[in-house]
C-alpha cells in the first residue's frame, strides 16, 4: 500500500511518517519507564500507583501498536529497533530503582508533557498533508494524556 491508495500525496506523507516514527520512538521509552515504575514502586502508595502504572503502560503499548500500524498504512516501515528508539527519542531512560513514588509520578508527568508537545507538532503536519486519519488518532492520544496529566498532578498536589 502507498499513500495514493488512501488519497494522500506521497510528498506530503513523508513528514507525517517521520513525525509518527519520532513519536513511536518516544512512546517506547515512555512505555519502558512506566514498566519500570510499575515494577519498582514502593511505599504507602504502592497499591494505587502499581495499578495506575499498569493501566498507563497498557495504554502506551496499544498506542505503540497503533502508531506503527499507521506508519504501515501510509506505506512506510515503522522504527523497530531499540537503537532507533534511543537515538530518536527526546525522552530519556531513567533508573527508577529506589526512586520515590512521587518522583516517579513527576517523571511520567514530564514525559507526557513532551509527548503532548510532539503530538501538537504532528497535528500541524497532518493538517498540512490533509491526513485526517492520523490527525484523529493523534488527537485521541493527546486527549487521554491531557486528562491523565491532570490526574497525576492532582495526585502529587501540583497545580
Amino acid at each position: 500500500m502507498d499513500a495514493k491508495e488512501i488519497s494522500l500525496e506521497e510528498g506530503k506523507v513523508r513528514p507525517v511518517v517521520d513525525h509518527l516514527n519520532d513519536l513511536l520512538a518516544n512512546y517506547h521509552i515512555h512505555y519502558q519507564k512506566l514498566r519500570g515504575c510499575h515494577w519498582n514502586v514502593k511505599g504507602n502508595n504502592f497499591f494505587t500507583l502499581h495499578l495506575k502504572f499498569e493501566e498507563l503502560y497498557t495504554d502506551a503499548l496499544t498506542t505503540i501498536d497503533e502508531l506503527a500500524e499507521r506508519v504501515l498504512t501510509l506505506g512506510k516501515p515503522p522504527y523497530s529497533t531499540f537503537a532507533d528508539y534511543i537515538k530518536t527519542s527526546k525522552l530519556k531512560e531513567v533508573n527508577n530503582i529506589g526512586m520515590k513514588d512521587t518522583d516517579m509520578v513527576r517523571a511520567i508527568i514530564a514525559d507526557m508533557a513532551t509527548l503532548i508537545e510532539l503530538e501538537r507538532e504532528l497535528l500541524d503536519v497532518t493538517a498540512d498533508a490533509g491526513d485526517d486519519g492520523t490527525n484523529d488518532m493523534v488527537n485521541r492520544f493527546m486527549q487521554f494524556k491531557e486528562k491523565t496529566t491532570w490526574m497525576l498532578r492532582s495526585f502529587v498536589n501540583e497545580d
